[in-house]
């Protein structure tokens, strides 16, 4: 029954609790069962608060026992990637450079909503330093193992919380995404999660990456991360980069399907190269909004390879980064990070505004395409999960992350509402993921169609064959 609880869904455990068949101490504690016996082996965690949680669930239950809940998520087991502030927590940020002593003195604007509602903080996950690549392993907390498969990626950055949920070791992950660090996890880990359009989440402080960074919520169905999506977007002044709080609820409608909506289908994006056997996993999925009675269309958005321009901000960024930090402190910083960071500092200001411009051409397409059709759909990732230890597959030709994730961080450049669902496997058994774009704004969208998807071809009911 523990195992039953740590991969029961949000929205179930929340209807137990309500009609008193379930008390939050007991997922919390299977949770952390889940915790004490898999995380030697996949690493998800590099801090669990076991106590806290305990104590936090204990006030919870006392609170539906009273028919009195304080939040939307009251006593549902939660992490938060060690990127993201939580009071009395350190800030680690998966770097040698933090001072694991110091804890942080307020909570971030998505915790603070989170822990209003009651959330059951467990820990935090692992993240590679800084978050600046798309899998997840540091010189602080070592290799993030994929649960589905020991020995492969779960992804990243946010690949502590997609190992995590994977797992059973929690219901709900905080994670971020400035390239595609929610998706290309959530793909990788066969979970779902969703960045949100630019400024939906409130964020504080803002990312060291600009405007292209989000913070987001990963669980293992739409619904789950729907529920999460509500919360979190609760304003925060904080953030004064925010969208003005419109207090959708988006839970309601998702179950409303696709039947009619105009779908768009790029299988590479007109540049991207994808392994054959995900293209056709991808591609069977696509035929299932058909026959949901969606209007598919085969069609590319028509922009250029925005890898160089992408390359340009996020580099720029890093080495703005890691060229602040003390001489002793860049000598601890990862050494492929610290690669990055010197392209970066070699960036003109003639190049930035170039790359700026490109952005700006890049979001005018997108709008213009984003009028003909009311979603994109598209491969999350070129690959699925490949060994550890690598910063990209071998069949890529490529050495850097951006070079397998041709299809997220172009919509981080323009800001989009952009979703992945798990959409089936491997042979050898690893997830693919697709990925669903929305026009700005209209997060309800997407989270139809992933939840259209996930009832006609539900997985989130397999586990990793973890012993």
């Amino acid at each position: 029954m523990s195992d039953d609880l740590a991969f029961m869904p949000a929205t179930k455990l929340l209807s137990l609790y309500r009609k008193k068949k379930l008390s939050p101490v007991e997922a919390t504690k299977a949770a952390l069962d889940r915790i004490e016996r898999f995380n030697g082996k996949i690493n998800a965690f590099n801090l669990v608060d076991g106590k806290g949680a305990l104590a936090s669930a204990r006030a919870s239950e006392q609170r539906w026992s009273k028919g009195r809940p304080i939040g939307r998520i009251d006593g549902v087991p939660t992490s938060i990637k060690d990127i993201v502030m939580i009071k009395g927590w350190p800030l680690l940020r998966g770097s040698k450079t933090a001072d694991p002593n110091v804890q942080a003195k307020e909570d971030a604007p998505a915790v603070a909503r989170m822990r209003e509602h009651g959330a059951v903080f467990l820990g935090k996950t692992t993240t590679p330093e800084f978050g600046w690549k798309g899998v997840t392993d540091s010189p602080l907390t070592g290799i993030t193992h994929n649960p589905w498969k020991l020995g492969t990626t779960p992804g990243g950055s946010s690949g502590g919380a997609s190992a995590a949920i994977a797992a059973g070791m929690g219901q709900l992950g905080l994670g971020t995404d400035g390239g595609g660090s929610i998706r290309i996890p959530a793909s990788l880990a066969g979970i779902v999660g969703i960045k949100a359009n630019f400024g939906r989440v409130p964020a504080y402080p803002a990312s060291f990456f600009g405007n292209v960074a989000h913070v987001g919520p990963m669980a293992r169905t739409v619904g789950d991360v729907a529920l999460m999506l509500t919360v979190m977007a609760e304003p925060d002044a904080r953030d004064w980069m925010s969208l003005p709080y419109d207090d959708v609820d988006y839970t309601e409608g998702l179950d409303k399907g696709v039947k009619g909506l105009r779908i768009a289908y790029s299988a590479d994006l007109g540049y991207a190269q994808v392994d054959p056997e995900v293209a056709a996993i991808c591609a069977s999925a696509v035929r299932r909004f058909a026959k949901l009675g969606a209007k598919v269309t085969k069609r590319d958005p028509g922009f250029p390879h925005p890898g160089p321009t992408f390359q340009t901000l996020w580099w720029g960024a890093a080495g703005a980064l890691i060229g602040g930090l003390p001489k002793e402190k860049q000598e601890l910083v990862d050494p492929g990070l610290r690669e990055v960071a010197a392209v970066g500092q070699k960036v003109t200001i003639e190049r930035y505004h170039q790359a700026v411009a490109e952005r700006n051409a890049l979001g005018t397409t997108m709008r213009r395409f984003m009028g003909e059709f009311d979603l994109l759909v598209t491969p999350q990732l070129a690959v699925a999960a490949f060994p550890v230890g690598q910063l990209a597959p071998v069949m890529t030709g490529g050495a850097q992350w951006t070079d397998w994730t041709p299809f997220t961080y172009p919509f981080n450049l323009t800001q989009q509402p952009a979703m992945s669902v798990p959409c089936g496997f491997t042979k050898d058994g690893r997830p693919v993921g697709l990925q669903i774009v929305g026009p700005w704004f209209r997060e309800d969208l997407v989270l139809r169609a992933g939840r259209a998807y996930e009832k006609a071809h539900p997985l989130d009911h397999l586990r990793p064959p973890l012993q």
